[in-house]
């Protein structure tokens, strides 16, 4: 095993301190900020194709200190799963896209694999995952990405109806799938990126992206987000790649919070998910709201924070963020972390309503 100490381990380490100290199970929120030496990455990849048990556990309050709130910010509490599998691919969640009913999804791990299937309800209820199936992310040349060498550190995802984005960090890359063509099957090809955007801080990198729909300012930009690159003044770059105004802008950096996932209403409010960690807070997540005809090339823009939660909630390493329109008018937000594959994390599913 290398000598070297990625982030991600050490944040392992933490959480077992933070365990020890008596956070009790919420040490197990620990962000992930670099994965495990790339010895254990083949662990968890996916290879082929195969349908897999995705158990589910309800999380019946958010907030389990004040069991009758269910109102958190501009959020209320729709449901909650933990999930777990025997197949040990699964894991690692690092975006996650719904269809229009908020039902099927396609879901990327950090390990190079897809995970699709369908969010079973109960009424309103996320009651559990049925027809799951993993799948390995195909390069060009048909092979799975992680063949290739820092090829596998898959976390942003952004769909427009059957084209799909995936964002590598660690090599700053994007790749096209058109599902049209064979679903997660499909072989993907490398979309040209600035150069800025393939020069941005190893591990600190791509992270989330959102692809601008018909009808909306920017349609047909794929809006790309840092972690933690930061510009000259130090806040977070973003980059507008295709579309009709192509180019570079920035998200002013609040309180030392890092981008994880992104995610567009019909409204036209632009929501990043956000998390950031300390030894003295451990973890905290925010949403925040950015109007999209705020964005331009060279715009700084910024705006409110919608939700806020720290370990008193039901919280972990969360990475993806969607939203969908119910039948009944309602803008639900999905949240999923990513639990690195550690005894010491959780994959969880979380459904909010936007009230505000």
């Amino acid at each position: 095993m290398s000598t070297h100490r990625s982030r991600r381990s050490f944040i392992g380490h933490a959480a077992a301190g933070f365990s020890s100290l008596a956070i009790s199970r919420f040490a197990q929120a620990q962000p992930a900020t670099e994965p495990p030496p790339r010895s254990a990455q083949n662990e968890h990849a996916v290879t082929e194709p195969v349908s897999i048990e995705v158990n589910a556990r309800p999380i019946p309050n958010f907030e389990p200190r004040d069991r009758a709130r269910t109102r958190f910010g501009s959020l209320e509490y729709r449901s909650g799963l933990v999930l777990t599998s025997p197949y040990r691919g699964f894991g690692g969640l690092s975006g996650i896209r719904l269809d229009a009913k908020g039902e099927r999804f396609l879901a990327i791990s950090d390990q190079g694999g897809w995970f699709t299937g369908r969010i079973r309800y109960s009424g309103r209820t996320m009651a559990g995952l049925d027809d799951v199936e993993a799948a390995p992310i195909l390069n060009a040349e048909g092979r799975p990405i992680t063949e290739k060498r820092l090829w596998y550190d898959t976390e942003a995802l952004a769909r427009d109806g059957n084209l799909v984005y995936v964002g590598l960090e660690r090599v700053n890359q994007i790749m096209r799938f058109d599902f049209s063509k064979g679903g997660t099957r499909v072989r993907g090809e490398v979309v040209p990126t600035p150069p800025a955007l393939r020069k941005l801080p190893y591990n600190k990198g791509l992270e989330a992206m959102v692809a601008v729909p018909k009808g909306q300012p920017l349609a047909g930009t794929l809006i790309a987000f840092s972690e933690r690159g930061l510009d000259a003044d130090g806040n977070l770059a973003g980059f507008l790649i295709g579309g009709p105004s192509p180019g570079q802008f920035s998200v002013r950096r609040l309180d030392k919070f890092d981008i994880s996932d992104a995610a567009l209403l019909p409204s036209g409010e632009l929501l990043i998910l956000e998390r950031k960690f300390s030894w003295f807070t451990g973890i905290n997540i925010r949403i925040r709201a950015i109007p999209l005809k705020s964005i331009a090339p060279n715009a700084l823009v910024d705006g409110p924070a919608l939700f806020n939660a720290d370990l008193g909630h039901e919280v972990d390493n969360m990475e993806g963020l969607d939203a969908h329109v119910t039948a009944e008018g309602e803008t639900v937000l999905t949240l999923v972390s990513d639990d690195n594959f550690s005894l010491l994390q959780r994959t969880l599913l979380l459904q909010f309503t936007l009230v505000e």
